[in-house]
């Protein structure tokens, strides 16, 4: 117990509690573990995009050194494993149920993308499984490979799955397409856009691993596996897969190197290994190279969209239609029909007062890796179509970027949008001159003709955003097709001394949770940070949860906060019967326990302490220890929303794009810790520059292969690459959570693109430019305007 650190505040900015041990090399990973009788596992993976499987040999990877088992689809098939599920049921607009591709653990009959595991290889060391699975000889009846949306949806296209026509998962559509067509007919303006949002890999720096082991004789299993939300991926291999009784599986996440959504899916590689290692009666483990991560790690993003915008004659929105293709990839993956559906088009009101908007989406399948939720998911492709056609719109209207969305920001709170969201709270016209005024927005004009006069383009660009987070209200997402409920649990228990344990079902993996859910608890007990430890990821501790993705710490540091509320309330009756007073006379405020009836104070260790003492109260009225458990479900999602204003400066000569400056005013709510808060904008703004300038993943439109497979191939963002970012905070608390918080993991994410393909448009003075607006695609756009 530290009786010399002091109380941290919620809201302060304090140094990371876990970042001791990364820094000494002390973090503990799925593949630093080595499990008694250890083996290993190799996949054979398809080179072909599209292909029936003919025929497979494993004998002689078989009877290879050191090889325990060769698995197959049929094994798998044979002994029970049936097919990974999709997570979330969608209804296409004719009333019919999404039409899900069956997809096995292992390929059954045919491989639909590059990469797709075929076979997995059981052996005594990773080499011998590596060699074995080398040895497998497969052979294939090669099929059309069709990796562009537009390349599936064709007519006379071959079909990614046989029994679903067009290549369509399904055809959906929200919001009221008779009054949006009715806006568009009286409309004194109509803008329209048609929009490419580039596919992305995710990346973290930690690849997809597991460590599987099966105990025969007390039909245990126990997983570790890099994940974000292990307390669900118990219920799924329990419930979904019987690969164990749910008391009798243990799910493990230890330290985790990165997420984004990606490290949130059910994936084929680890139900397979999983299944394998109760079949061979021992620990298996796996850990994808990164080779592997590129071809099989669920990309992000990836859709064509024709936008429409209708306004009257003063500049004010009137309307908006959208059409979406989503290429979704081989497979509807766990949360692939969500993603482009109600995390997408529910956010395409933006910032923005507008009576009527119509979207529809069709989501295609293809010879591509499956698409899921990558860092925003749905609302940064939201986002960049808004803030798009809305730069569009002032361009061609002559009104200023920052005046137009002025005249249709929201103003009023909560306000209901035409596509399902209610906003909570905000001040939209706040954040926007907080970021006009950080940009020095009105000296663009000087900075401009700097530039110029060095031989340089420079533009400016703003992005408004506003995104639902927090996930989330478990009545409102059942309506919306999810399976399961997506409250949060915290146990809080405080030992004799003082000292606490939190037990969260939330997952850090990199969000510094062990910092920000023990200043919840410092700040509301009184004590040093220090004697608060956070407990996730192993479900032998944890009793329940739902992980961390969607921005959603802010309901597990709810429940945190609920649960110390409880303990504070046992605290009182236990000091109301030290000081000989009545209960409601108890008053409990920095760590003191104290009432005007008594000049006697009580520190809270010190009640910690009677409380498990238990000879100073009647233990048939007041239960001996001190431990309180929460469950928070919200009423409602937050919504983060802010303004960014980013400068560009381009050379002509050889295409490269300068981010010049880039500043961010964000309404998160209440903050906990601006300092963790400000390194997770850092790093979504960052993400979101890969993808506007660098980031792409390319595949051959014959072949289906990746052209973008390695780090040599696709441009991530580095250092030298990025600027120097100014940041402010300009919050309006949420009404949705105790704490007023809302999420701000993805934020940068959503508003960084639209705002550097806005500035960069204004530099070249175009309508518009594709993402990646790489070097070689500028260079040639400012060759054309010599030409021109």
């Amino acid at each position: 117990m530290n009786l010399t650190a002091s109380r941290v505040k919620f809201g302060q900015s304090v140094k990371r509690q876990e970042d001791g041990r990364f820094l000494r090399g002390k973090g503990r990973y799925v593949d630093d573990m080595i499990l008694p009788g250890q083996l290993y596992a190799a996949f054979v993976r398809s080179p072909m995009a599209h292909a029936r499987i003919t025929g497979i040999d494993a004998d002689h990877a078989a009877s290879m050194p050191g090889v325990e088992r060769v698995l197959t689809a049929r094994d798998l098939v044979a002994a029970g494993l049936p097919p990974l599920p999709c997570g979330w049921a969608i209804t296409s607009r004719d009333g019919t149920p999404m039409k899900v591709g069956v997809r096995h653990a292992l390929a059954l009959d045919k491989v639909r993308y590059v990469g797709e595991p075929v076979a997995l290889v059981v052996a005594r060391t990773q080499a011998q499984a590596k060699d074995a699975a080398e040895a497998v000889i497969v052979d294939y009846d090669d099929l059309p490979a069709m990796v562009d949306v537009l390349d599936a949806m064709a007519e006379g296209a071959g079909l990614i799955h046989d029994e679903i026509d067009a290549n369509c998962a399904f055809d959906w559509e929200i919001g009221d397409a008779a009054a949006t067509e009715a806006a568009f007919a009286g409309a004194a303006h109509r803008i329209a856009l048609t929009l490419r949002n580039n596919r992305l890999v995710p990346n973290a720096i930690e690849p997809r691993a597991i460590n599987a082991g099966w105990d025969g004789s007390s039909e245990e299993l126990t997983v570790y596996m890099t994940h974000q939300n292990p307390i669900g991926m118990r219920m799924f291999y329990a419930a979904a897969f019987g690969l164990a009784a749910e008391h009798k599986l243990r799910m493990v996440s230890p330290d985790v190197g990165g997420g984004f959504g990606s490290k949130a899916h059910n994936y084929p590689e680890e139900v397979a290994v999983t299944f394998a290692a109760k079949l061979v009666d021992g620990p298996v483990k796996w850990t994808a190279d990164r080779s592997e991560a590129f071809l099989t790690d669920a990309h992000g993003r990836d859709h064509l969209t024709d936008v429409e915008l209708a306004l009257d004659g003063q500049g004010r929105f009137l309307a908006l239609r959208v059409d979406t293709r989503a290429n979704v990839g081989a497979y509807l993956s766990s949360s692939g029909s969500l993603v482009p559906t109600y995390m997408y088009a529910t956010m395409l009101s933006g910032q923005y007062a507008i009576p009527a908007i119509h979207a529809r989406v069709r989501a295609i399948y293809s010879s591509t890796c499956p698409v899921d939720a990558y860092r925003g998911a749905g609302r940064p492709e939201a986002a960049y179509v808004i803030e798009r056609i809305v730069d569009v719109a002032a361009r061609e209207l002559g009104i200023n970027p920052a005046e137009i969305r002025r005249r249709n920001f929201i103003r009023e709170f909560p306000y209901q949008t035409p596509v399902v969201y209610q906003y909570d709270s905000g001040d939209y016209e706040k954040s926007l001159d907080a970021a006009l005024e950080l940009a020095h927005y009105a000296g663009f004009a000087g900075r401009r003709a700097e530039s110029e006069r060095h031989g340089k383009l420079r533009g400016i660009g703003l992005a408004a955003y506003v995104e639902a987070c927090g996930i989330g209200p478990s009545a409102k997402l059942a309506k919306l097709g999810s399976g399961a409920g997506m409250w949060e649990s915290a146990e809080v228990r405080v030992h004799p001394i003082g000292t606490v344990e939190v037990l969260t079902g939330a997952h850090s993996h990199g969000q510094g949770h062990a910092t920000t859910f023990a200043q919840v608890v410092s700040d509301r007990f009184g004590i040093p940070i220090e004697n608060v430890s956070v407990i996730q990821g192993d479900t032998a501790r944890v009793q329940a949860g739902t992980g961390t993705y969607g921005s959603r710490a802010s309901v597990g540091m709810s429940a945190t906060l609920r649960a110390c509320d409880r303990i504070i309330d046992k605290g009182k009756r236990i000091a109301a019967h030290l000081m000989g007073v009545d209960y409601d006379a108890v008053e409990f405020d920095d760590g003191l326990f104290s009432s005007k009836d008594s000049n006697v104070t009580i520190a809270f260790a010190e009640m910690a302490y009677a409380a498990h003492a238990a000879a100073s109260f009647p233990t048939d009225e007041i239960e001996p220890g001190l431990v309180a458990t929460s469950f928070f479900d919200p009423p409602e999602f937050t919504y983060p929303a802010g303004v960014y204003v980013c400068e560009v400066e381009i050379d002509p000569d050889t295409g490269t794009v300068e981010v010049a400056s880039f500043c961010a005013a964000d309404d998160f709510g209440n903050v906990a810790n601006p300092m963790i808060v400000e390194g997770q904008v850092h790093g979504g703004v960052t993400q979101g520059i890969g993808q506007a300038l660098w980031e792409n993943a390319l595949y051959d439109a014959d072949t289906g292969q990746l052209m973008s497979a390695s780090f040599m191939d696709y441009g991530m963002p580095r250092a030298q690459g990025v600027p120097d970012y100014k940041l402010v905070f300009s919050g309006v608390p949420s009404p949705s959570n105790p704490l007023g918080m809302k999420g701000c993991g993805e934020a940068g994410a959503i508003g960084a693109p639209p705002a550097i393909i806005n500035a960069v448009c204004n530099a070249l003075d175009v309508r518009h430019v594709d993402m990646p607006a790489t070097p070689e695609k500028i260079w040639r756009l400012c060759r054309q305007g010599k030409a021109g």
